[in-house]
């Protein structure tokens, strides 16, 4: 079973360094394409400008799910490095269950969101549906939320190792 969940998080973790990767790829050829074709002959893709937006937000949310896995996010640490080592491990569990919140509100409110442009049939260029460029907020924070909790687990198992 451990090689199971070994090999499934792998996967996760392969889907979503790939997705960015290729999502990355396209959007430095689009802008690039966008550049050439509006400075050497006077015109463009209209549907770029739209699309670089959503490409933007899709690679601003991928990464800060990758930053999440890594442990790697933003935070404010104005005394932590003074904290003994019981201490620092409190209060990263206390932050993780803090970030889980302010996700969990987050991803809430994102999905509310999603669901009445859904409803609405907005449309964010040609007959693209503007839930499916924005579907990313809701999934980026949920799987933000479940990365913070899982990680109280596993702080209180590195403490209790201690």
């Amino acid at each position: 079973m451990l090689f199971t969940v070994k090999r499934i998080k792998q996967l996760i973790l392969l889907f979503e360094d790939s997705l960015m990767v290729i999502l990355l790829s396209a959007t430095i050829l689009l802008a690039a394409s966008q550049i050439v074709l509006r400075n050497l002959f006077d015109s463009g893709l209209i549907w770029a400008d739209p699309t670089l937006r959503i490409m933007v937000l899709w690679l601003s949310l991928l990464g800060a799910i990758a930053a999440t896995r890594e442990d790697r996010h933003i935070r404010i640490d104005l005394f932590s490095h003074r904290l003994s080592k019981r201490s620092r491990s409190v209060l990263s569990i206390i932050n993780n269950l803090f970030s889980a919140i302010i996700c969990g509100i987050i991803t809430w409110h994102a999905i509310r969101f999603v669901h009445l442009e859904w409803q609405d049939g907005a449309i964010l260029f040609a007959s693209l549906p503007a839930w499916l460029g924005e579907i990313i907020i809701p999934i980026g924070f949920g799987v933000m939320t479940m990365r913070f909790l899982f990680n109280i687990p596993l702080q209180l198992l590195h403490r209790g190792n201690e």
